[in-house]
């Protein structure tokens, strides 16, 4: 059997260097941070702008990622059964809830937004699909980690990153809150990821009832808690029907 193709590799490791973060970089940033020579880094930038996988600041002469990627992506999520049994289902949770909606799936230790609906109103938004979250500080995240959407163990080992005070950094404390998710069937996240902000999410199951994603709600503290800081319970109730409904037509039996 043939082994791995060195170039693909090098080249898709290119792509999730420049996905990673907000700026885009120099020929010698991305060799450097991927221990390769600028000649060799060059040759697969050059080639991956030439297919629109990349593109080239021509002021400054750095790089990002192309257009061309952003099909890709469109693609993938509008033939990935998930998000397309999900979107009548969170489009009318965000109607009924008044708050924005996210579907999420996991992807490489993390939660990958794969729908996201606004809160229906005139505040500026920001479209989150495509953004990867963090599974021990995310709402998302806690329900695949309780209902066995991904495994605890190197989400542990990786190290629980402090987003604010309130982040679950330890795996006792982190280990606790998943036996209570478990417990409730729906997990909220109360500033843990960002201050002032909350969530809360419920599992989405699959034929033989395993967990396959979660759809939740979020906002700020003060709409989606009540003044103590609990999550109200009228949105918890609306994101456990949609889960439930989203699970029934994916085939699951339970939920």
């Amino acid at each position: 059997m043939a082994g791995p193709v060195q170039s693909i590799e090098r080249a898709a490791a290119i792509l999730r260097l420049l996905a990673s973060g907000p700026r885009r970089l120099g020929l010698g940033e991305v060799a450097a941070s991927l221990g390769l020579a600028k000649g060799t880094t060059h040759g697969i930038l050059r080639t991956l702008q030439n297919i629109d996988f990349v593109e080239q600041d021509p002021t400054t002469g750095k790089y990002q990622l192309g257009a061309a990627l952003l099909h890709l992506g469109t693609s993938y999520l509008d033939v990935n059964e998930l998000r397309s049994r999900s979107i009548n289902w969170a489009d009318a949770l965000a109607a009924r809830s008044g708050e924005a909606v996210r579907l999420g799936a996991p992807l490489e230790g993390k939660v990958l937004i794969v729908h996201h609906v606004f809160r229906p109103d005139d505040t500026l938004q920001t479209l989150d699909v495509g953004t990867l979250l963090p599974l021990h500080a995310s709402s998302l995240g806690k329900v695949l980690l309780a209902f066995g959407g991904v495994p605890l163990e190197p989400a542990v080992e990786a190290g629980l990153e402090a987003y604010t005070r309130h982040t679950l950094v330890t795996p006792e404390r982190l280990t606790r809150a998943l036996t209570e998710v478990r417990e409730l069937g729906w997990a909220a996240e109360v500033q843990e990821m960002i201050t002032d902000e909350a969530g809360i999410a419920a599992p989405i199951r699959g034929h033989g009832g395993l967990v396959v994603g979660a759809i939740g709600v979020s906002g700020t503290v003060e709409r989606i808690c009540d003044s103590k800081g609990v999550p109200q319970p009228d949105l918890v109730t609306q994101v456990r029907h949609a889960a439930r409904a989203i699970s029934r037509d994916l085939g699951a039996a339970r939920w």
